[in-house]
């Protein structure tokens, strides 16, 4: 995944680099009859990521396996105990294909290293815990960026680049079979401003090692503007 190093603030200053919490959520998928569709869940405001649609996660507690355990098998642990927490929705833990993992940049105060896992949903309503979670929906990945764009719900980047990838399957078969190919995917982001908004910069990017946004080149980056978001991978085609 590589080292990650502290980035200029807003001002200029370096801030302190604070410690990654480790964590985990999986997205959990089912067939419609117009393609794929995700379980998203609405946080509570008053919960880290609140008003946020996410898939179901969390923190990676004590309890998600073996101390000496390879981390990415207590973060499984975790994506199928917080499924259950949150949605009521029962895993095999077997069934949960690791396509990505996402590192926050430096400047981020509450900084989660996160392990996403996709998996086909069993049978079975969902039941949210009305506490954390105030809300849920099954959605299509591109009517839910749509959403976003048309300000209807609020998502961070990593939900946002998730959903993208996620879009254009037919079937949650082909879906699955595409994210499970190939080693999972490290995303250590980047941020820069630009005349436009702020840039988030992934490996790839022209401007990813001297976050330069301006830099000319390949891009793998979501710019945030004020009328939405705009994700440009050609780095990565």
């Amino acid at each position: 995944m590589g080292e990650e190093t502290a980035q200029p603030g807003a001002g200029g200053e370096t801030p302190e680099v604070t410690e990654l919490v480790l964590a985990a959520t999986v997205v959990l998928l089912r067939d419609s009859d117009t393609g794929p569709e995700t379980l998203m869940l609405r946080k509570n405001s008053r919960v880290a990521f609140g008003g946020m649609w996410v898939f179901p996660g969390g923190r990676v507690d004590p309890e998600d396996g073996q101390p000496d355990e390879e981390m990415w098998l207590r973060a499984r642990a975790a994506a199928v105990r917080e499924a259950e927490e949150e949605a009521s929705v029962r895993l095999d833990a077997s069934s949960l294909v690791w396509f990505a993992h996402w590192t926050p940049p430096a400047v981020e105060i509450r900084r989660f290293s996160t392990w996403f896992f996709a998996a086909r949903a069993p049978e079975g309503e969902i039941q949210i815990d009305d506490g954390e979670i105030t809300d849920s929906q099954w959605i299509r990945p591109e009517e839910a960026l749509t959403k976003q764009r048309d300000g209807q719900i609020e998502l961070v980047p990593p939900t946002f680049v998730t959903l993208h990838n996620l879009s254009g399957y037919a079937n949650v078969e082909a879906l699955l079979a595409a994210v499970g190919t190939g080693e999972p995917r490290h995303y250590v982001t980047r941020m820069a401003k630009s005349d436009e908004g702020m840039v988030v910069m992934w490996e790839g990017d022209a401007g990813y090692e001297t976050a330069d946004a301006a830099a000319p080149g390949l891009r793998h980056r979501l710019l945030m503007t004020k009328s939405g978001f705009f994700f440009e991978d050609s780095a990565l085609r």
